[in-house]
Formats: structure tokens, C-alpha cells, sequence
């Protein structure tokens, strides 16, 4: 039998019928279970991943390390809050073994764009010391699911 909650992070398209048929569930225990995940916010959402870059839409992505100053009686998490708030924001972690204590991980449409939210947004942020940002070139795996390489097509020209 498999277990519920990495067969929801796997797929959460997957129907109760089929949760319970794969976990020897009942399809009533596999919707009170659920419920209860999403009650104790065990289950937060249910996201699809989109391969932008096979659609017309233009967006940069950026990983963006984040030095700070931890607050007395309130750590990292003080400024963490502030930081999520921004819609910008897709992902925030903090972080061990390196120069940065954050990685945020934000969207945009532009270059100008991501600049604009690390220095007019993020940078100002009070115990925010020190930022570094990466923009992510191409996706190749993310959450378990592999980006297909698009084949690259030669314009081929025929001289007469």
C-alpha cells in the first residue's frame, strides 16, 4: 500500500476512487483523511506546474540570496514574514552552510522588473543586510517532473 499524502504530492489530480483503490482505503477514509490534512494544514494547496517556456508568455524567474540580521526573540522569522508577503515572492527558504542566510525564489516579466523588487522592495527591508540574485536560465526538473528539451528547429534556406 502507498501512502496517501505522497500519492497527493505526486498527483493530486487523482481521484478518491483511485486514492482508495492504492492505499486499501475506503474512499470515505480517503475523504476524511484529506480533510483533516487540509483542516491541520497539513495539505496547504494544489498546484499544477507550467512549463512557461513552451507558452507565449514571457517571465523571468530569479533565486535571490539574502543576508539579514536576526531579530532578537523573533530570529529569521520577523523578517521572513515581511519578505513572503510580497506577491513577487513564489518560494522563500532559510537556509544553512553558506554566505546568505535566505533564498527567495520570485517571478517576473521583466529583468527590470526583478531589480526593481530587490532594490526597491527587498533591499530596504529593515535587517536585510547583504543580497546576491541568480536569474534561472532554463528549467530541466522541478518537483519531481521533468521539462521535455524543446528540439531546436534550423531555418534552412535553399539558394537557386
Amino acid at each position: 500500500m502507498k501512502d496517501l499524502l505522497q500519492l497527493l504530492e505526486d498527483d493530486s489530480t487523482l481521484t478518491h476512487a483511485q486514492l482508495a483503490a492504492m492505499t486499501g482505503m475506503t474512499e470515505a477514509e480517503v475523504s476524511e483523511a484529506v480533510a483533516q490534512y487540509e483542516k491541520d494544514h497539513v495539505i496547504l494547496g494544489y498546484k499544477t506546474i507550467v512549463d512557461w517556456d513552451r507558452t507565449h508568455r514571457e517571465a523571468v524567474t530569479a533565486m535571490i540570496e539574502v543576508e539579514v540580521t536576526p531579530q532578537r526573540g523573533a530570529g529569521f522569522d520577523r523578517i521572513a514574514q515581511r519578505i513572503y508577503q510580497y506577491d513577487e515572492v513564489e518560494s522563500l527558504y532559510l537556509m544553512s552552510g553558506g554566505a546568505y542566510d535566505l533564498t527567495v525564489i520570485i517571478s517576473g516579466r521583466t529583468l527590470k522588473e526583478i531589480a526593481h523588487f530587490v532594490g526597491e522592495k527587498l533591499a530596504t527591508i529593515e535587517g536585510v543586510t547583504g543580497t546576491a540574485t541568480h536569474f534561472i536560465l532554463k528549467k530541466y526538473k522541478e518537483k519531481h517532473l521533468i521539462f521535455p528539451i524543446q528540439e531546436v528547429q534550423e531555418e534552412r534556406f535553399v539558394f537557386e
